[in-house]
């Protein structure tokens, strides 16, 4: 995967998580970027940056990251960029609820724990 034109927008409230995942990207050459509520990540995405691939947290302290990600879609400017959902809860573990996130216009539905080698090679699959 070439990472010089790469670059990645992650909503994640989980501070911890969003620097780490962040941190590593930036080390592997990536421009990322990220917010850490949902109306905060719509923001930045409205003032024009066009990541590569969006990365986002299913349970956002203000949206559901269901409901963000149909908003995106809706957008012309993201009808094609591929939508990570992650969710470390349990109550997501169902096919039927991956399956909603599928159809709210997710490319990958992926569950935490998830190691950063993990979601690199998913995110290198979903581009390639």
């Amino acid at each position: 995967m070439k990472t010089a034109e790469l670059s990645m927008f992650i909503v994640e409230d989980d501070a911890a998580f969003r620097e780490t995942f962040m941190d590593i990207m930036a080390l592997r050459g990536v421009d990322v970027q990220g917010a850490g509520t949902g109306a905060e990540g719509l923001r930045q995405l409205q003032g024009g940056l066009r990541p590569s691939v969006i990365v986002l947290d299913v349970q956002l302290p203000d949206v559901h990251g269901f409901e963000l990600c149909r908003r995106l879609k809706r957008m012309e400017a993201f009808k094609r960029t591929p939508i990570i959902l992650l969710s470390a809860s349990a109550q997501y573990s169902d096919a039927r609820d991956r399956a909603e996130g599928l159809l709210a216009g997710a490319s990958l539905f992926l569950a935490k724990p998830i190691t950063m080698d993990r979601l690199w090679t998913e995110i290198g699959r979903l581009l390639s």
